[in-house]
């Protein structure tokens, strides 16, 4: 070879030396990215970017250094050949020292014919002419040829190493795109903190209808947003936390948007239960990512929903050495909590349905120190959740609000708006051009005692039971000192197994119960089931739910409401943990085996007597009742009307 030639080599040799010390170095910054252990997995901040994106550079680089040593590896374990020259091929070829070849377009290689023992077998490769005519004029001339395929070295290069270079970098960075969304998908490590600025948060206090108690409360909120010197000026300070305690639907998160939209002020949105992450660690980066972005849009509003997913009462057993995700962020949250100032403008919010379960440390003053228990509305407040959920659909004239809110006693709000869309979906679907007040009442039987099963046929016999059934509910109620009038009467299958339903409406608004009234209801409940034994001769199954309900009144009067002449003014059996918005809590027996015997007799002296009192109704009417059950066989839903007609009758 030529000095061009060795210089060439030279700077090749070079070259590859620079790209291996480079790669040597990405090699060993990506081992100890691969292995190197964070005290804490930070959230995406804005800052972080740059330094993630480096991360997967420093990645790629690495999976494609090792991609190219296994390429180098495999060069090195090829066959070394030495170039000879095209006309050396031919003179060897002649003497008949080519041992093998391998003839191709570009190259031709082979092994070499020899008796020395260091030559024998040695591996040649040569550019063939392929113009013999030439070929052979230059042999017989002796003259000592090269044959070049007209490539340069850059262009060799290039193509043989840079462009199959890029396109496997390509290929693999696109992997690594998809292979990063997936695991954070599927990790869900992103953050989760969504802010709302003015123009998002539209809803104000005209669009939440009722608790007007609540809305009172929230209002002292708004005024120290707007404007915090007037309690700062007495010396006061506004709570750090304030916390919405009510049913589900009772529009708890709606009041704190309202909140928002009232004060104009930013509004940080996060549930609970997407504090909690699969690695430990990153429930508590986001509460203070929270925290810091709230302090930066001061003033503000921090809105957590179903706070209860993270604030449980941190009681019983350590679990993994006390390393607990959750346990971790409540933990926090409390330092969080007790270290801003209130004086920034920041304001947190928070909603659950089972304040019982929440820890003590959270409801301590200083943190949610006040408590806003947002109810379930009354009539006046159904009635105007009702116009509000219906000011925009095409209502006929006969509609009459009133009637709807007195058919839905004990419904939160969004049921109420579920039953205004529900009646809409009934007018359309009977072809109405206005949606009328039957609709209201086919979506009202549907919200409360489910679809009707069209396809549920009872035969001649069962119908004619489930009518007395239904009439002896309804003959009782509306002979009873205090029984609730009677609505309507529906012997059309519904839900999972209701074969009828009486539905009664009461008079008025009313929050306690008397011992006579519950002495009414017993004697109702078990009105279906004494039509049935005194008209059919026997009794059936569908008494079920009624003898469950009169017999849980029965116990509730003995055991819990003193209500036992034999037993006194006490309560019997523990409540393990009365529930703040339930009325059923598993209890613990704490009375003795006379007692408990005393309790089932007093039990079932209130059955008795609801049974004989609902015997002497339904035989002392039972003309009236014969002719209420036969037109409810043959009417199927009878209203107050009719059944008043009927009565009148007699």
């Amino acid at each position: 070879m030529d000095k061009s030639e060795n210089s060439f080599i030279k700077h090749v040799l070079t070259l590859l030396n620079n790209i291996y010390t480079h790669l040597k170095n990405l090699f060993t910054s990506g081992i100890g990215y691969l292995f190197k252990r964070e005290p804490e997995l930070e959230l995406n901040k804005p800052s972080d970017d740059k330094a993630n994106v480096s991360k997967q550079k420093k990645f790629i680089f690495f999976a494609l250094f090792l991609i190219l040593m296994l390429f180098l590896l495999n060069s090195a374990n090829e066959v070394q050949r030495e170039e000879i020259p095209y006309s050396q091929f031919l003179k060897l070829v002649q003497e008949q020292k080519i041992n093998k070849a391998v003839v191709t377009e570009r190259l031709i290689t082979g092994s070499i014919k020899s008796d020395n023992q260091k030559e024998a077998g040695k591996y040649f490769v040569t550019v063939p002419l392929w113009q013999n005519d030439l070929a052979q004029m230059l042999a017989q001339n002796k003259v000592d040829f090269v044959v070049r395929s007209g490539e340069n070295w850059l262009t060799n290069i290039f193509f043989n190493w840079i462009v199959p270079f890029l396109i496997i970098m390509l290929i693999w960075s696109w992997i690594m795109r998809k292979a990063t969304a997936g695991a954070q998908s599927f990790l869900n490590l992103g953050n989760k903190v969504r802010i709302h600025q003015d123009t998002q948060t539209n809803v104000t206090f005209a669009d939440v209808a009722g608790a007007d108690s609540a809305k009172q409360e929230l209002k002292e909120s708004i005024d120290f947003l707007k404007a915090p010197e007037k309690v700062q000026r007495l010396g006061g300070r506004m709570p750090k936390g304030v916390l919405l305690v009510g049913q589900p639907g009772t529009g708890k998160t709606l009041l704190a948007r309202a909140v928002s939209g009232e004060a104009k002020v930013p509004f940080f949105n996060i549930s609970g239960s997407e504090f909690i992450e699969l690695f430990v660690g990153v429930g508590a980066a986001r509460v203070r990512e929270l925290f810091e972005q709230a302090r930066s849009k001061a003033p503000c509003i921090i809105f957590i929903d179903e706070l209860d997913a993270i604030g449980r009462s941190r009681g019983g057993a350590v679990v993994m050495g006390g390393h607990d995700e959750r346990e971790q962020t409540l933990n926090q949250l409390l330092t969080e909590m007790d270290g801003f100032d209130t004086s920034v403008g920041v304001v947190v919010m928070a909603a659950t349905n089972r304040p019982e379960v929440l820890d003590k440390a959270l409801l301590r003053a200083g943190r949610f120190d006040r408590q806003i228990v947002v109810d379930k509305p009354d009539l006046q407040d159904r009635i105007e959740i009702l116009k509000l959920h219906t000011k925009a659909m095409t209502m006929a004239e006969n509609i009459d609000i009133a009637v709807v809110a007195k058919r839905t006693p004990g419904l939160v709000g969004a049921d109420l708006a579920n039953i205004a869309n529900e009646a809409a979906i009934m007018a359309v679907r009977v072809g109405h051009n206005q949606v009328e007040m039957e609709d209201f009442e086919a979506a009202i039987d549907r919200i409360l005692a489910g679809p009707e099963k069209k396809n549920r046929v009872l035969n001649p016999e069962e119908k004619r039971r489930v009518a007395y059934h239904e009439a002896g509910h309804a003959m009782v109620a509306e002979h009873v000192p205090t029984g609730q009038p009677v609505h309507k009467i529906s012997i059309i299958p519904r839900g999972v197994s209701a074969l009828g339903f009486t539905l009664q409406l009461p008079v008025e608004e009313k929050f306690l119960s008397t011992e006579n009234e519950l002495k009414d209801q017993i004697a109702v409940l078990l009105g279906g089931r004494m039509a049935e034994e005194i008209v059919l001769g026997s009794i059936s199954t569908g008494a079920r739910n009624d003898l469950e309900k009169a017999s849980d009144i029965a116990r509730d009067m003995v055991c819990t409401l003193g209500m036992s002449k034999k037993l006194g003014p006490l309560t019997y059996g523990k409540r393990q943990q009365l529930q703040f918005l339930e009325t059923e809590a598993p209890e613990s027996r704490n009375y003795s085996d006379e007692t408990a015997r005393i309790i089932d007799t007093e039990v079932m002296a209130l059955v008795e007597e609801g049974e004989t009192r609902a015997r002497e109704i339904i035989t002392a009417n039972r003309t009236v009742l014969e002719k209420l059950a036969g037109l409810l066989q043959e009417k199927e839903v009878i209203n107050r009307e009719e059944m008043t007609a009927l009565l009148e009758s007699k």
